[in-house]
């Protein structure tokens, strides 16, 4: 079956973050001439000095880079990058942060497996790394990652793990105690809210999350997985509208898709019809998955086992105890699941 497509790739201008690494590059002669413990180990300083300077260029070009391109397209340039360069652990750091960008958190796992046994290890490669292994559902091994950082003040990210943790435990207090902090100091709040909302929708507050999604979207209007989430807690409610946000056609088919299953999982053959239909409408193209169900929901004799043959890929329970670990659906709706398109409800 042909996946869905991807969240819309967020570009910003090159121009501001072209300066801003010039800006780096241009002072850190400067403030490596202040470094006299090289002269002290009897190093030679001006070797030391550019060797450095590579180094902080290397990571503003890869920041760059990590901005600018497309998830897939930046997979391929460290995959590169590296491959010329095998012991770069620059290189080694940029592919497993694509990866995980491109949502290959598999992939990224075996990378960062070998970043973190390496000298050139970073606290902030451990808590990327547990986030991708919270993505495969590894636990034990993403609170080992967490115990192995040092203390100190935690950074957004680090506070995002330990939230996803906390959601894990059942621990609603931690989690809304490391999802506020995180808010506070993300640059990007938007994904921290959107998170925060899948910890309201694991313990049933589907009002709750649906608040949360909705304050994601006004910081951060490009945020498909809260559009996303946002029509998924509206449907596990019994409302079955569109969010009042601006959507793609594609996006738009996506979500008609979504609600569409969950609407059958409730008993509302007659609105999931409507919602295929409204799906197949909205795509500029063909959109396969919705076209599939609603070939078969004019058969209610057949429709359940016709559609459990359908799901090949991913059955919409095992969707909800992959993203929501501590998620519980009424049993009426786990029944006979049948495969749910949905890119990602983390982020």
């Amino acid at each position: 079956m042909p996946h869905p497509p991807l969240p819309p790739t967020r570009r910003t201008s090159r121009a501001h973050p072209l300066r801003r690494a010039l800006a780096i590059a241009l002072a850190a002669p400067l403030l490596l001439a202040g470094c006299t413990e090289f002269i002290d180990a009897g190093v030679d300083v001006e070797e030391q000095r550019a060797e450095n300077y590579n180094l902080l260029d290397q990571d503003s070009l890869n920041e760059i880079m990590l901005a600018v391109a497309g998830p897939d397209e930046a997979v391929t340039y460290f995959r590169e990058a590296l491959a010329s360069d095998p012991e770069n652990p620059i290189m080694r750091r940029g592919l497993a942060r694509s990866l995980s960008r491109a949502g290959r958190h598999a992939e990224a796992r075996l990378v960062y497996a070998e970043l973190v046994e390496s000298p050139s290890v970073r606290p902030s490669d451990r808590v990327e790394y547990g986030l991708s292994l919270s993505r495969l559902d590894m636990w034990p091994e993403a609170e080992a990652q967490l115990a192995l950082m040092p203390p100190g003040s935690p950074s957004d990210r680090k506070l995002t793990l330990m939230g996803l943790i906390a959601d894990h435990r059942r621990d609603w207090d931690a989690a809304d105690a490391a999802y506020s902090q995180a808010r506070a100091m993300s640059p990007q709040p938007g994904s921290v809210l959107n998170n925060w909302g899948v910890s309201y929708l694991s313990r049933g507050e589907s009002a709750a999350a649906e608040k949360m999604f909705e304050q994601a979207l006004v910081l951060d209007p490009s945020l498909f997985s809260a559009k996303n989430n946002l029509a998924i807690a509206g449907a596990l409610q019994g409302n079955y509208r569109l969010p009042l946000v601006t959507l793609t056609g594609e996006e738009k088919a996506v979500l008609y898709h979504n609600m569409a299953i969950i609407a059958l999982r409730r008993g509302d053959r007659r609105v999931a019809t409507g919602l295929l239909e409204q799906s197949l409408a909205a795509h500029p193209a063909h959109y396969a998955p919705a076209a599939d169900k609603l070939a078969l929901v004019g058969t209610p004799e057949e429709a359940v086992d016709r559609l459990k043959a359908l799901a090949a890929e991913v059955r919409i329970d095992r969707f909800f105890r992959r993203n929501f670990p501590t998620f519980e659906l009424p049993r009426d709706l786990v029944r006979d699941m049948s495969e749910v398109v949905i890119p990602g409800f983390r982020r």
